[in-house]
């Protein structure tokens, strides 16, 4: 007796649609992921800043009446590599350099728990003496100011450094004695893994100059580095690159 086969489709796996869910039970997912992402993206890629003085100007604004400039400082370049002469970076103050800083978190042990938690994220600034400044000289190189024409030299060479608007009048035979202190430095023999910076505002800088007399010279460790900064994010009238331009012939 023949047996009856019926219709294969009748036979097949019935294939059950899965059941989306709402939206509201997504939704704590999707922030955890994105949380993630931002964490990996501030701690190990890069993060905005925000520049808080004037002594980079006219490269990066930061004066007391004006909008200072956000900028995005990538970390990725000195994964591989050592800062280079014209980088603009940030940097931790060494030790000696926070005599000025003052810690931005609350008192409150909770609230000051809640600040460093957000700061993981990015969005709160770290609780550190973030500075920005030009490199001009690394490690195994001497540094010092100034020749005939008033310059600072690296080396023995005088640096070629347009991104300076602003500094003291030099004149030369002049007694050094009469110019402001930070004019007149060095030699100093910069460390192997150390970098000396200055601001693009000469006039209005408290960089390596003003820490010359200091353990260290006035010279930042490598590993202080936070970053290359490399584009102007805020306000939108001067959104754009920021340049290393190597001052060194």
């Amino acid at each position: 007796m023949a047996k009856h086969r019926g219709n294969p489709a009748d036979n097949a796996p019935r294939r059950r649609g899965r059941k989306r869910r709402p939206f509201w039970q997504e939704l704590p997912i999707l922030i955890v992921i994105a949380a993630v992402v931002a964490a990996l993206l501030v701690n190990f890629v890069g993060r905005p800043y925000v520049i808080p003085s004037e002594s980079m100007e006219p490269t990066l604004h930061g004066c007391a009446d004006c909008v200072g400039d956000r900028i995005y400082v990538q970390k990725l370049s000195y994964y591989w590599g050592d800062p280079k002469p014209g980088d603009v970076v940030v940097f931790v103050g060494p030790p000696s350099w926070n005599d000025t800083f003052r810690s931005t978190r609350s008192r409150n042990t909770a609230v000051r728990g809640v600040q460093n938690f957000f700061s993981f994220f990015g969005l709160v600034p770290p609780d550190e003496n973030d500075l920005v400044k030009r490199v001009v000289a690394v490690g195994g190189q001497v540094v010092q100011c100034c020749d005939e024409q008033g310059r600072v030299t690296v080396d023995g060479e005088p640096l070629y450094e347009p991104y300076v608007h602003t500094d003291y009048l030099w004149v030369s035979g002049q007694q050094n004695e009469t110019y402001p202190r930070g004019r007149i430095f060095g030699p100093v023999h910069v460390p192997q893994g150390h970098v000396f910076v200055m601001g693009d505002n000469r006039r209005n800088s408290r960089d390596s100059r003003a820490h010359v007399g200091d353990p260290l010279q006035g010279t930042v460790p490598v590993d202080n580095i936070r970053g290359k900064a490399v584009f102007k994010i805020w306000p939108p009238g001067r959104i754009g690159p920021v340049r290393s331009e190597n001052p060194q012939p």
